[in-house]
Formats: C-alpha cells, structure tokens, sequence
C-alpha cells in the first residue's frame, strides 16, 4: 500500500482533471464539489505521507519503461516540504478561483487545467529520478499556457507565446543536460536517482570537468522556471493572466517548480559537498545575488500592482538558489524554508492583488490611496506579506533571511549578507509606499466600479477568507517557527538528513 501512496496523491488533481473537462459547463455544483474533494483528499494523503517520512516509512513506485530509465515516484522529507505547500495551496486557490471567476465562461477549461497543471506540481515533487521529473517539468509548461491566455486577448496571446518561447526553450536545454548525464555517467540509471547525498562523488576525477558543465546545462534549463536573471523575462509579461492563476505561477507550480529541481541538482544528483568541491556554487550563488538585486531594482519601477509583485518574485524565489549554494546546513536550512515561506507570502500578495482589481477596478498603485478604511482585512493581509518579503520580524520573510545571513557566516561567504540588507532595503522601498497609501493617504476621488460591489462587505467571501488564511499562515510561520511540526522544523530535518552522512 506505500507503494502506491505516491501514485494516489497525484492521482487526485489527474483524475480531477479529466472529469472537469468532459463536464458540460452548466455543471457548476458538481464541477465545484470534484475541485473541493480533490484538494481536501490530497492533503489528508500527503499529511499521512508526511506522518510516515517523520518516522522513516519509505514510499516509493518504480516503473521500468526503458532498459535503465524508470519512472520513479518517491517520497522524502524535501519532496514533502513542496507536496504540502502544493496541496495546501491547491486548496485555497481553488476556492479563491471559484469566487474570481463567478459568471465567467469557461470554467470547466479553466478549472480541469488548474487540477492538471497541480498534477504536474505533484510529479515534480515525488520525482525520484532525472527523468521522472523531467516528464512532469514539461506536462507543467503544457497544462499552465492555457491558464496564461484563458482570457484570449491579443495581449493574454502574445504572453502566452513568450511563455512558450522561454519555458520549451529551457525544457529543451534541461532535456540536453539529462541526455549527457544519463550518457556519460549512468548506464544503469542509479547516478540520476535522487538520492539523500548525491552519488557522483564516487566518479573518477577526469570526469569532473564535464560533470562541472552539465551541472550548468542543467542550472540553465531550470533557471527559467526558476526566473534567474536573464531567463526571466516571461514571467512579468505572464501577468495578464487571471489572478488566480498569477498566484499558481508565482507561489505554487511554476516558479517553484524550477527552484526545486536547483534544489534536487545539488543536493540529491550532485551532493552538496561534491558541488562544493567542483566549485560550481559560488557561481550559481553570484548569479542567484545578481538576480535578487535585479529583481527589486525593476520591482521599483513598475506602477502596476501585479508586475510589481511578478518582479519581486524574481527576486525572491533566487533567495532558495541562495540558500543552496551555501555550503552549511544552517544556509541550506534557509533556502529550503524560503521555499515554503516565499509561497505563503507571495499568494497572498497576488490574492490582495486580484481583490483590489476585482472589487475595485484598481490595478495601479497610485489607485489604492485610502483602500485600506473601505477593504481593511485584506489591506492588513497585504500589510502581513509585505513586512513579511522585507524581512520584519515575526513573520515568515525574517526566519528564512536570518537562517541564510547566519548560513552565509557558517560558509565564510560574508558578502552574502550585504545582499540580503540591500535587498531587503529595496523590498522596503518598493512596498512600504503601498502600506503608506493603503493605510495613510486619503482617498482621491470615486474608485472604478464601486457602485457595482460596494454593498459588499470587502469583497467576495471566496476571495476575502482564502486571502486572510493564507495571510495567518504567513504570521503563523514565523510565530511558531521552533515549533515541531513548522516549516523550520521540516526544513531542519532536511538539512539533518542531507549533511549528516
């Protein structure tokens, strides 16, 4: 039966799916009831998942397809720590999607590619090897386009062919770097498993060099997902997307996606020791620097709500690069929990986003002067992510910068911590001025559209509640951060497992 845990937690989004497409569009209850069951089965099985990978049960299907590649699904602690930030997230974007899209047409599309686009999420998480994860790495770039031009506008099009451009493009260069590992080192296909500590250290030392290479060939292919600088450019022009959908790139599958696999590459294909030994992180860690600056310097120019945030994701998810790179448990402990802490954060932020345009019609910044007296609860919400990107304490954000800052003077990488004090000045200095006009500028005027929704309470309650839970969780993190079952304490155990050996 632990065999077949994994297949059945992806199985709830797949078979979701494929029921959600072949519903005729008037089915609205029962499309409604398949979306809500599915998200809530699927965190009840990762939960037990999660309960059996504390106390060492192993979970894992394997399926030979080819002479040496097999797909493989298999959970661990790492895998965990992104199943349950994807099944949770699932959960409280389906229901915000269903209020954001009430009276829209087609639904049963939108909704059966959401459930495939989470199925592919999942496959990424319970990978076990390079291919498996592969597979599901493409299936995520196919099922999200619809999603990016749901709206079917000129503009949501031509995003869409940039997303295209960007995501095939790096699935190509990540399929070229496991060709060359599976040809040069592993006949067998036991060297491209993801193992706790990496297996290519017991390679002979000629083959270093090139094992050096396709470690960069396959940084390349991730780093699109993943929005390194300069493979980043689709993911501000993705945001003419729904919100909904907005958050899924951003805190759920997309970007997430490619930082995980920079994960899986040094710690399970590589081993952290070994990449540290063929000096490829020091690199990896001066690009992931470089993209964090960047990400905040563009941030500030942008007068749109939503491409201010897309910019801050650039440079927020390269915080999990970051982590990686530092050779210590205490920075990988850091990097691994910005994982989750990033995505709690960062779907609350675009969930105030799509609340603000869709009870309001405001979508500048410039627009949101006093919003915070006629729609407190989710300006606090955005308030709590906010402070939570800067780095203000208790919340999430500052949990994961103090563990890399100390992670960096553990590694004697000293300059990291001028990055991340410049950093955190620029997320002040491009989010600060919205909680000033949030909560402290007097209102200009008639907001867009405010006599169609003004006699509701906020907004809807689909898209208020999701908003406030998600913002809890964001408090919640840091508040209980020692606690035993926190996303600290999951990522410790992570690090424990990694270094130890």
């Amino acid at each position: 039966m632990t065999a077949l845990l994994p297949v059945f937690v992806l199985a709830t989004s797949l078979i979701t799916a494929v029921l959600i497409f072949i519903l005729p569009e008037r089915y609205y209850r029962l499309r409604v009831s398949l979306n809500l069951a599915a998200a809530v089965l699927k965190i009840v099985l990762v939960a037990v998942m999660i309960a059996g990978i504390a106390n060492q049960v192993d979970y894992e299907f394997r399926y030979e397809l080819l002479p040496g590649i097999d797909l493989v699904l298999r959970a661990d602690a790492l895998s965990m720590l992104f199943a349950g930030l994807s099944s949770v997230l699932w959960l409280f974007t389906t229901l915000y999607a269903i209020g954001y899209l009430e009276g829209a047409p087609n639904r049963s599309r939108f909704f059966g590619f959401f459930s495939l686009c989470v199925a592919s999420t999942m496959g990424i998480a319970l990978a076990g090897n390079l291919f498996t994860f592969l597979i599901f790495f493409e299936l995520l770039t196919l099922s999200t386009y619809p999603l990016v031009v749901h709206r079917g506008t000129e503009e949501s099009l031509r995003a869409g062919r940039t997303y295209l451009k960007y995501t095939l493009g790096g699935g190509a260069v990540l399929l070229v770097g496991v060709a060359l590992m599976y040809g040069l080192v592993d006949q067998t296909g036991t060297m491209t498993e993801f193992a706790e500590t990496g297996t290519l250290s017991a390679l002979p030392s000629e083959q270093h060099f090139t094992l050096a290479v396709i470690f960069f060939v396959l940084i390349a292919g991730l780093g699109v997902k993943a929005a390194l600088v300069p493979l980043h450019g689709w993911l501000p022009v993705a945001m003419v997307a729904p919100a909904p959908v907005s958050a899924l790139l951003h805190a759920v599958a997309v970007v997430k996606a490619g930082a995980f696999g920079i994960v899986r590459v040094i710690y399970n294909i590589y081993g952290v020791e070994f990449a540290w030994q063929l000096g490829v992180l020091l690199p990896l860690a001066i690009l992931a620097s470089i993209t964090i600056i960047w990400g905040s310097l563009r941030a500030l120019q942008q007068v749109e709500m939503k491409k201010r945030l897309a910019y801050s994701t650039v440079s927020q998810v390269s915080y999990i690069a970051l982590g990686a790179c530092l050779f210590g448990p205490i920075g990988t402990i850091g990097g691994i929990v910005h994982l989750l802490h990033q995505g709690i954060m960062k779907v609350t932020l675009f969930f105030c986003a799509g609340n603000y345009a869709e009870t309001l019609g405001i979508h500048k910044i410039k627009d949101l002067d006093g919003v915070g007296r006629r729609m407190p609860l989710t300006s606090i919400a955005f308030t709590l992510g906010a402070f939570g990107m800067i780095g203000v304490p208790p919340l999430a954000g500052f949990i994961s910068k103090w563990y890399l800052g100390i992670g960096a003077l553990d590694a004697g990488m000293g300059w990291v911590i001028g990055v991340l004090i410049l950093s955190s000045m620029l997320n002040a200095g491009y989010f600060l001025p919205i909680v000033y006009r949030l909560w402290f500028k007097p209102k200009q005027g008639p907001w867009p559209d405010e006599h169609i929704k003004a006699a509701r309470f906020e907004t809807h309650g689909l898209l208020l509640w999701p908003t406030v839970a998600t913002a809890v969780f964001s408090l919640a993190a840091g508040l209980f951060a020692a606690h035993a079952w926190s996303p600290l304490s999951w990522a410790s155990l992570i690090a424990f497992r990694e270094y130890l050996p």
